[in-house]
């Protein structure tokens, strides 16, 4: 069981967002019983630490331990009010010449978890989060991020046309060279 609760854990930290307990199940190829008995112990492991274990309903998450949600706040504050990260350009960049993308398809084209920039952009207002397939999201440019580029269409950008080309080229590339493995 200990294992499962830090294969949980893994699971959870990477997703970066509220998952389905019978879908852990699922993916660790255990019982729901023995999935609720690991996420006990998780909880439990998590106590006293800076993150916890969120439940609501059959869905669980990790997030910030409520006695540092002052901390945080102050943090990400002081983000919002820096210019964008270079990560930050670069999943902007991803969306914006492919029109609209996935978290998965933005992290293998990063190389790296996206989820916490994809979630900083959204709060910032300069992406639309919408639903795209099963417990999937779909981020594409919000009208905000026209704004702060100082555009009014997405194609009044550098070179967008041959861009935005390129990169669904070497995204369905990828997607192709994923399924023939």
């Amino acid at each position: 069981m200990k294992n499962l609760s830090k294969q949980i854990e893994a699971i959870l930290f990477l997703k970066g967002e509220e998952m389905n307990v019978s879908k852990l199940a699922s993916v660790t190829d255990t019982s729901k019983d023995e999935t609720k008995v690991a996420l006990d112990e998780l909880e439990n492991s998590l106590e006293g630490r800076g993150i916890r274990l969120v439940r609501n309903g059959g869905k669980v998450m990790l997030a910030t331990a409520p006695e540092f949600a002052e901390f945080i706040k102050e943090i990400t504050k002081a983000e919002f009010e820096t210019d964008i990260s270079k990560a930050a350009l670069e999943t902007l960049a991803i969306i914006i010449y492919k029109g609209k993308a996935t978290r998965p398809e933005i992290d293998y084209a990063r190389g790296v978890n996206s989820s916490y920039i994809l979630r900083n952009l959204a709060v910032r207002g300069l992406l639309e989060k919408e639903p795209g397939g099963i417990r999937e999201f779909v981020y594409k440019p919000s009208v905000d991020l026209l704004r702060y580029l100082g555009v009014s269409n997405l194609k009044d950008l550098p070179e967008y046309d041959n861009l935005s080309e390129k990169i669904k080229e070497i995204m369905n590339m990828e997607s192709c060279e994923k399924i023939m493995e």
